[in-house]
């Protein structure tokens, strides 16, 4: 039976990631963009690749489960790659947290339902949600073990709560984090892995968006007060996510692995930080 391969979001991080584990496999790409999925199928396709598409709205659950049907149908879902966003120059609050917090929830409930023994997956999470401060260890539980339908009718979620797109975008991060946490247990059981990753500023249609949006000064001087200097490729952080996929990561789950050229370390204990600069 053929091993599959899921990368839900088919930008260049997830496409990276799938570069490196779909070999001999096949891969599912799904989008929200029939557009971007058919493009990115067509380049995997030149590259030797067996690929299919699915249109994919995280946010619906009827959305999500034809994706799980379409998939499961090719064989044994070996590999989910969750990579599908929105920035907080992209979108209002209420969209970010309908899919950055909700979607990514329902994706790891419906496909750790699914994904067979051995398989693993990996969430992209994002920098920011180290930045921000410390949630009450209530919070923390309510974002990670919440049942998905019931996540954004959360007191703390709610929009006179949350107002700013990017702290939507920072809490929807976090809770990503939390919630691979809580699922890499029920995962466990059925003998799978699943693991985060928290990028920094990486050079995508989305980074490029939000360094010539209202943001961009601010993350153009993360740049280039970070230790890197320098943004970071999807080459790069699909290597790290090729390692969580495969063998060689098999000792890990629930964990999250920040990835942005030490642009939190600046900002906790360098120029970064906040006391620094005023």
């Amino acid at each position: 039976m053929t091993d599959v391969v899921v990368v839900v979001g088919a930008g260049l991080i997830g496409q990276a990631i799938a570069r490196r584990v779909g070999a001999g496999r096949h891969v599912v790409l799904a989008d929200l963009s029939e557009a971007n999925a058919e493009a990115a199928a067509e380049t995997f396709r030149d590259a030797g690749f067996e690929v299919s598409t699915v249109v994919t709205d995280v946010s619906s659950r009827e959305s999500v489960q034809a994706l799980v049907a379409h998939a499961t149908g090719r064989g044994r879902v070996v590999s989910l790659v969750h990579a599908a966003g929105v920035s907080p120059s992209q979108a209002a609050p209420e969209t970010i947290l309908r899919v950055d917090l909700f979607g990514t929830a329902l994706v790891l409930e419906s496909f750790g339902e699914v994904i067979e023994s051995g398989g693993a997956g990996v969430v992209i999470a994002s920098q920011s949600g180290h930045r921000l401060p410390a949630l009450t260890p209530e919070e923390d539980r309510l974002l990670a073990t919440t049942p998905t339908e019931e996540l954004l009718a959360l007191p703390m979620l709610a929009p006179e709560q949350v107002t700013d797109p990017l702290h939507a975008y920072q809490l929807s991060k976090r809770a990503n984090v939390l919630r691979v946490m809580a699922e890499a247990v029920r995962w466990g059981e059925r003998g799978a892995r699943v693991n985060a990753m928290s990028p920094g500023i990486v050079i995508t249609p989305l980074a490029r968006d939000e360094l010539s949006g209202p943001r961009g000064a601010g993350y153009r001087r993360m740049l280039e007060l970070s230790p890197a200097g320098r943004a970071g490729t999807p080459d790069e952080i699909g290597a790290l996510g090729a390692f969580l996929l495969g063998t060689e990561g098999a000792f890990v789950s629930g964990s999250d692995f920040l990835i942005d050229g030490g642009v939190t370390a600046s900002w906790f204990y360098g120029p970064l930080a906040p006391e620094a600069h005023g």
